[in-house]
């Protein structure tokens, strides 16, 4: 008796459909290949009988010490020491923060040829001096200057934490890297005219200090044996970004009075948070009531109604304190620092009328 031919040509079906299952979860279920490990991976130089040699954090990055090896501004016995990097636990490769620094130095990331604005911005990073928050506040904003056409320089600063003097040792640091990068200028196609600062917290105790100090570093560092004493150490801008206290805060003006101010101190942009990081946002408003009295030209500050303290350029769920790059990208497009290289800044126009103008009687 022969079979039904429909029902066989079913069960062949259904036979060869099971077979691909099985054959589909047995391929499903092989392992994946390992993933490779991360790919340049920045580690310290190994101590050495010389000087510590500092290491690129970010491809590409000409990494300079500030100071030549004989230096009297280094601790010669300490200057061989290698630096400690603490690593990003989840983002392969990224350096959080730095410790042990005894050959303070710069590290340069040029901007792009097609769009290079001559601008420079030295980042001094913030850490409460005890370390170094390199991560969050020196690698991560490079790439974001850089689609301004913004040349960004990380700095290295020695910290209290390894028996260094912020006031002097860290502020001499951000100097002299404002110095080199000024020398170097035409090498790098940056405008000697357009090279300013910006720190992050304690970072900003170093730029606020580098406002109205430079006069006195370049003085003292004029002797003919420095090869950089013809280059000057005053910032074109300043940015401080939920500052450090200032050499303006009643602590520090109650024991050493009030600094002077130069009547060519560059312009500053000061930005933080208010309720929610009261603390700084006095120590802001100290520093910009003190340059705003002296009637340094272009002073701006942005104090946002929430936010914390730190965080560098996070959007910080998008509350106003997030924004505040975009405010000083905006000031720095107001003063000029955008136009092309070469051509005059109107912050520098406004420092030479302001500085043309008599000193004005003090009422009392």
């Amino acid at each position: 008796m022969t079979g039904n031919p429909g029902a066989s040509m079913r069960r062949i079906l259904i036979a060869n459909l099971t077979a691909l299952l099985f054959a589909g979860a047995a391929v499903a279920q092989a392992p994946l290949p390992p993933t490779p490990a991360p790919q340049a991976v920045p580690k310290p130089a190994p101590a050495t009988k010389s000087p510590y040699a500092p290491q690129a954090l970010l491809p590409g990055g000409i990494v300079m010490p500030l100071f030549p090896p004989n230096s009297s501004f280094l601790n010669a016995k300490r200057v061989h020491e290698a630096e400690v990097y603490t690593m990003d636990p989840v983002v392969p490769g990224r350096v959080q923060r730095i410790v042990n620094i005894h050959n303070p130095s710069i590290e340069v990331h040029l901007a792009g040829g097609g769009n290079n604005t001559g601008t420079a911005i030295i980042l001094a990073p913030g850490g409460g001096h005890s370390t170094l928050v390199v991560g969050l506040e020196g690698a991560d904003p490079v790439p974001y200057f850089f689609q301004y056409g913004i040349n960004t320089i990380i700095l290295r600063n020695r910290l209290r934490s390894s028996g260094y003097e912020p006031k002097t040792d860290g502020v001499y640091d951000l100097q002299q890297a404002i110095r080199l990068v000024r020398a170097h200028a035409a090498e790098w196609h940056i405008d000697p005219h357009k090279i300013g600062v910006m720190g992050f917290s304690a970072g900003a105790e170093l730029t606020m200090a580098s406002a109205i100090q430079y006069p006195e570093f370049n003085a003292k560092n004029s002797g003919p044996g420095d090869p950089l004493a013809a280059v000057s150490a005053r910032p074109d801008f300043v940015g401080s970004i939920y500052p450090g206290p200032s050499l303006f805060t009643p602590a520090w003006t109650s024991k050493n009075g009030t600094p002077p101010i130069p009547k060519d101190a560059p312009p500053s942009f000061i930005a933080g948070a208010g309720w929610q990081d009261k603390v700084h946002a006095v120590w802001a408003d100290e520093y910009f009531a003190a340059m705003l009295n002296a009637g340094i030209p272009n002073v701006e500050m942005h104090i946002y109604a929430r936010g914390v303290h730190g965080n560098g350029l996070a959007y910080r769920d998008f509350t106003g304190e997030g924004s505040w790059q975009d405010r000083f990208v905006h000031w720095l497009r107001d003063l000029g620092f955008f136009g092309k290289p070469g051509v005059e800044t109107l912050a520098d126009k406004d420092v030479a009328e302001f500085v043309k103008q008599p000193v004005a009687a003090v009422t009392p």
